[in-house]
């Protein structure tokens, strides 16, 4: 299985920066794109940012010059700089990686989510 490890959450006030990191680890052959996911209560869950193993990358408006997700393909790992954030950023933080074990099988997995705490 490939399982997904999220650090870098926490509580931090509006305008200031965190950054989460998400290593992915298992019997992984490639990893072709990974991404970060966030769900605030009440809302549904939002694409953030994603980045193919490239470095092409997509952003949500609400985040873009705001936010930066890079990767480093030998560690299997993708970040997410967050920068200026905003209370509206507050959510539950997720990261996900698609790609194929090294059976050749493909796989999508997902973190098990950080908390991402913006006051005012």
């Amino acid at each position: 299985q490939v399982q997904l490890a999220e650090s870098g959450g926490g509580l931090v006030q509006a305008g200031g920066s965190l950054r989460l990191s998400c290593a992915a680890s298992g019997s992984i052959l490639i990893i072709n794109s990974m991404g970060w996911y966030r769900q605030a209560p009440g809302k549904q869950r939002e694409l953030v940012a994603v980045i193919g193993r490239g470095g092409s990358t997509n952003y949500a408006d609400s985040v873009k010059g705001r936010f930066t997700i890079s990767r480093d393909n030998a560690k299997n790992t993708a970040y997410l700089q967050m920068n200026s954030l905003k209370p509206e950023d507050t959510a539950v933080y997720y990261c996900n990686a698609d790609g194929r074990k090294a059976s050749l099988a493909p796989f999508t997995s997902w973190g098990q989510g950080t908390q991402v705490t913006v006051s005012s």
